[in-house]
């Protein structure tokens, strides 16, 4: 086995393989992945998998059929990395070495972050759409709700798709409203931020949808705990207006912490704080220390959110920025903090977030008011993205 590769990819999801497929149409031909993984998810999808709108079966094909022909596909996981001679060591001992890294393993779920969670995921109401057992979970709890309490939760610190903890509990109320019960249901939505979203017109289309289904609002608050023999969360302010108090549930959607792979953490590559992401420059998406280490996706330091369209506007980047470095020429592409969250608000409407490292908005699809719902979203939401996505985007071509 050639244990030396030129271009080093960690990682094999929306990141790893798109980064392949361009490397490889750049014109690089020795470009490998390490990907443990038999199975790749289009995880944007377990939000409507949890509203009952989507199979889970739909997000998922084989990692084979998406590993990018002409990539070398290592079949391990990576456990540690040495920047200073350029090596990677997998969790079976197999060392690799490489004339350039590109890390982008993914986001560490931090379940334990919340004590009382654990031991309850998946029964008793508590569910979250952020692991693939559990999405059908949350479904199942939504339908065979018809009165009581339900709390939605979004944890403080950067998360893959911020607007997933929300998504879901506007999915649950449409439902509930179609089954002519949401008047029956007390419904809380618990989030750390001072709005429920950053950017002001946003911020007040979403909060009338909250209104119109009379969605409870908890900002700059959390959970700081599940008490699950007593069906109740207790709540914990985190800025001016936050909640400190508890609330009862009949059922329950979690959103974990998050933070890179403790591997990450643990290496030189990482920023060295508590969510301990690879250090990188946020624009050329280069490492500040490690000139031939890249990094793109959820695990790099780049303060966008952390989104599968982020992705898609870093790869090119990424691509053009390790070409030139192989080439000894300046780096010149850059990224400027595109990213765009897909928020349903029904079965039948979604609002479309699109913005840059200033809150900009960067509207891609023109006519549309970008900070209302549409009903045209919707079907770019179940069908479009998606179809971007495995037949375009993972192929390097979007």
């Amino acid at each position: 086995m050639n244990n030396h590769h030129r271009i080093l990819i960690i990682g094999g999801g929306t990141a790893g393989i798109t980064v392949a497929a361009r490397m490889l149409r750049e014109g690089h031909r020795d470009v490998a992945v390490i990907e443990p993984s038999d199975t790749h998810y289009y995880q944007p999808l377990w939000t409507l998998v949890g509203g009952g709108q989507a199979e889970m079966r739909s997000s998922e094909r084989p990692e084979a059929a998406v590993m990018p022909r002409g990539a070398t596909w290592i079949r391990n996981a990576a456990a540690s990395v040495d920047p200073d001679t350029n090596t990677v060591t997998c969790a079976d001992g197999t060392r690799y070495s490489y004339d350039v890294l590109v890390v982008c393993p993914g986001i560490q779920l931090d379940w334990d972050r919340i004590p009382g969670v654990t031991d309850t995921l998946g029964r008793d109401g508590v569910s979250s759409n952020y692991r693939v057992d559990l999405a059908p979970r949350t479904w199942d709890f939504v339908k065979d709700l018809r009165s009581g309490t339900a709390v939605f939760t979004m944890p403080s610190g950067p998360i893959k798709c911020a607007g997933a903890p929300q998504k879901i509990a506007y999915l649950a109320c449409d439902h509930w409203r179609r089954e002519g019960v949401l008047d029956d249901i007390d419904v809380h939505l618990v989030v750390p931020t001072p709005r429920i979203f950053g950017i002001p017109a946003i911020a007040e289309n979403l909060e009338k949808v909250i209104a119109d289904y009379g969605i409870q609002l908890h900002t700059s608050t959390e959970v700081a705990s599940v008490d699950p023999a007593g069906k109740k969360v207790a709540l914990r302010s985190v800025g001016d207006g936050g909640d400190d108090g508890h609330l009862p549930y009949d059922m329950l959607h979690v959103v974990p912490h998050q933070s890179a792979p403790d591997w990450v953490k643990a290496s030189p590559l990482s920023t060295g704080d508590a969510n301990g992401y690879v250090e990188i420059d946020k624009y050329t998406l280069q490492h500040t220390r490690y000139p031939n280490v890249f990094a793109l996706g959820d695990a790099g330091s780049s303060p966008n959110s952390k989104t599968g369209a982020a992705v898609r506007k870093q790869a090119p980047v990424v691509v053009d920025n390790v070409t030139a470095y192989l080439a000894g020429r300046p780096l010149t592409a850059t990224y400027d903090g595109y990213a765009s969250c897909p928020i349903v608000t029904s079965s039948h409407s979604m609002l479309m977030a699109e913005f840059d490292y200033n809150l900009e908005m960067k509207p891609s699809v023109p006519l549309l008011d970008p900070t209302k719902p549409h009903h045209s979203y919707w079907y770019l939401k179940k069908y479009g993205l998606p179809a971007m996505y495995w037949h375009l985007m993972l192929k390097g071509l979007a």
